[in-house]
Formats: C-alpha cells, structure tokens, sequence
C-alpha cells in the first residue's frame, strides 16, 4: 500500500472549512488493517484486459469487443470521512475502466437533464426522444425514463450490433418478465443500459461526457484523467451531425475510465444531497430518487445499489448505497450514517474491506 494518511495530514476533498474532526470516532489502527487487506486483494488478469474481458460474455458469438480497453493497473482506493481523505492504497488518481459503475454515473446525467426539466420520470421516453427505438411497438411507447434507469424497460432488441437476450444478466437472476409490459420486470442488462445512454444523447443533442464535464466534474474538482467511451460503431445523427454514443458498461469494452479518487468525489456529492461546497450541483430531489427502491427489485434504484435489507452486501451496514461494477471489484460505497464514502479497484472480495472499514469509523451521533 503505498500510503495511509495520518490524523494530522489528511487531504481535504471537498474544499470549505472544515468544523468538524473526520477522525473522530475514528479506530485507526482497524482502519489501517483492512485498507492494507485490501491492497493484498489484487484481481488476477486484469493487466490483459482483453483476456480478462473475453471471459465476461458468456455468448461466445457476441464476444468481439467494439469499444476500446484499458489494461488494468492493481488494487488501488481511497477512504473519505466528513469530506477529508482518510486512507488510500495503490494509487488513487490512476484512471480504471469502471465497467458497470458507469451505470451510476449516467443516472447523474439523467439528473442534470432532470433538473433543467428536459427528463420528467415517469412521462414515456417517445415523448422526447424522436428514436425507432421507442415507437415501434405499444410497449415500446411506454417505456418511461424511470424504467429505462431503473432496469425495468424489458425492451427487447438489437443496439450497436449487440442483441439484448446476449446479455446473460438479464435471465440469471430470473426477475424479468418475459414479454411483460415495462416496469414489471427487472433485468441488469448492457444492452439496455446503453439505449439509456442513446436516449439521454438525443435529449440533450450532444455528447454526453460533455454535460458531465460541464455540470458535473468540474464543479467538483474532478482530475483530468477521466473519459467516457463508447464502441466503433455508436454514433447517432443529431441536426446533420455525427455524434457519440458512450457506453453504460463494459462488456464489449468502452465505458467510463475514471479514478478512485473522482469516484470518491462523486459519492461525496451523492451523499450530501447534490451539494458541493456552497454549490447545488445535483438537485436533493434526483438524489433521492436515485436511493428510492424499484418497486419490482427493492435492492435497486435508479442504477444503484441499495442495502437496506442486506442483499446486495449482507455483512455490510444497512445504510450503505453503491455504484458496483464487475462483481464488486469496482466500487464506489456511500454510507450517509457514516458520513463515509469508500471507492475501490481492482481489489477482490470487496465486502471484507466494507465490513473492516465501517467497523472502524463509528456512525453519526
């Protein structure tokens, strides 16, 4: 581990000044433990990602890899408390594709469309979005933008090549309904993720790495390593122009490539409401949204994770939310009891340095 700060020099994250002790309360030592475990944790392979990746898609038809790849680089993490840098391994500012983490970081997106009143939740995408995609059949016509972020359009079909029953997370955790109308199914599927990614691209008539950049990433601070990618061939037209289409995952590569510490930085936004210093920068209402149970899958919101009832991570406190991409081995853990936020890559058996963690910083008076 190439570093764990101390009580009298840990980095501010978010600028302000800062009242209250992020040590406090705080057992150090078991703090120091589970962070150096987890830096002992490296994900075995990841330094091939192509490799890596051909074992991820289970269809071996639909394994041609159409967005590009970033070799992996080991464990690396950090550990924020009331906005200050506790602890981190590896090293923290090195960009890692996030794989399904993006996920979550489009739901922000969404929010920025959300809070300037282009993307009303529950009113039907077609309503929009001007796209095949959404007029073609009834149910298509009813998808609204709280099934597309929520995994509950069971839209069915072909995008960027790639058809949606490839994607086996759709089938293996047997809650979608087959041929259903959207909302009464849940399915973790790239394929969809990505039409979300489409739809939001024509809603605001651009790229959308340059909405997060603008509304989001900057005014946080964020560092200049990050970039969102999406495959060869996702380009739609908007006004005559040819514009990108980033990708929600990373099963056929692309996604969001993004370090520890501006993962941190956005859990830390998540935590305190959309609010960054003195500045909203997301509403208090997405964020809410964003934690509220999907009626038809409760461990899941509007592309997080929530542990309320244990199910996503059952020995890790209940308060905890999560952008979580590969199987954990991408994560980004935002525990309001705590005022904790805890980004990790590349590390393997992630629960244990959530348990080791929370066990170490002891919940809000």
């Amino acid at each position: 581990m190439e570093s764990v700060t101390s009580r009298h020099d840990g980095a501010v994250l978010e600028g302000g000044e800062r009242t209250v002790d992020p040590w406090e309360g705080v057992d150090e030592a078991a703090l120091v433990r589970a962070v150096r475990a987890q830096a002992g944790r490296p994900v075995a392979g990841v330094d091939d990602m192509a490799s890596y990746l051909a074992d991820q898609v289970s269809d071996a038809s639909h394994r041609e890899v159409i967005g590009p790849l970033l070799d992996g680089q080991g464990a690396a993490g950090v550990v924020v408390r009331r906005g200050a840098v506790l602890a981190s391994w590896g090293d923290p500012t090195r960009a890692e594709m996030a794989y399904s983490a993006t996920k979550s970081v489009l739901s922000l997106v969404a929010g920025v469309a959300f809070d300037d009143g282009r993307l009303r939740l529950d009113e039907p995408v077609s309503v929009s979005v001007d796209l095949p995609e959404f007029r073609t059949s009834h149910a298509r016509r009813a998808i609204a933008w709280r099934h597309l972020l929520g995994q509950t359009s069971q839209w069915e079909g072909e995008l960027w090549s790639k058809p949606t029953w490839v994607d086996a997370q759709s089938t293996r955790e047997g809650t979608e309904s087959a041929g259903g109308p959207p909302g009464a199914g849940w399915a973790y599927n790239d394929v969809r993720v990505n039409l979300t990614a489409l739809a939001l691209t024509v809603l605001f008539g651009r790229p959308l790495p340059d909405v997060l950049r603008e509304r989001v990433m900057t005014p946080i601070g964020a560092l200049d390593g990050w970039s969102w990618h999406g495959y060869a061939n996702s380009v739609v037209e908007i006004d005559g122009a040819a514009v990108p289409v980033v990708s929600g995952g990373a099963h056929w590569g692309g996604g969001l490539w993004i370090s520890a510490l501006d993962l941190a930085r956005l859990g830390r936004l998540c935590l305190r409401g959309g609010r960054w210093g003195g500045r909203q920068v997301v509403s208090r209402r997405w964020i809410e949204e964003l934690w509220t149970p999907c009626r038809v899958k409760p461990e899941y919101g509007l592309s997080w994770w929530l542990n309320d009832d244990g199910t996503v991570w059952p020995h890790a406190p209940r308060t905890g939310r999560c952008a979580r991409g590969n199987g954990g081995n991408h994560l980004l853990w935002v525990d309001p009891a705590r005022d904790l936020v805890i980004a990790s890559r590349w590390g393997a058996q992630v629960e244990r340095l959530l348990v080791g963690v929370s066990g170490a910083v002891a919940p809000n008076s």
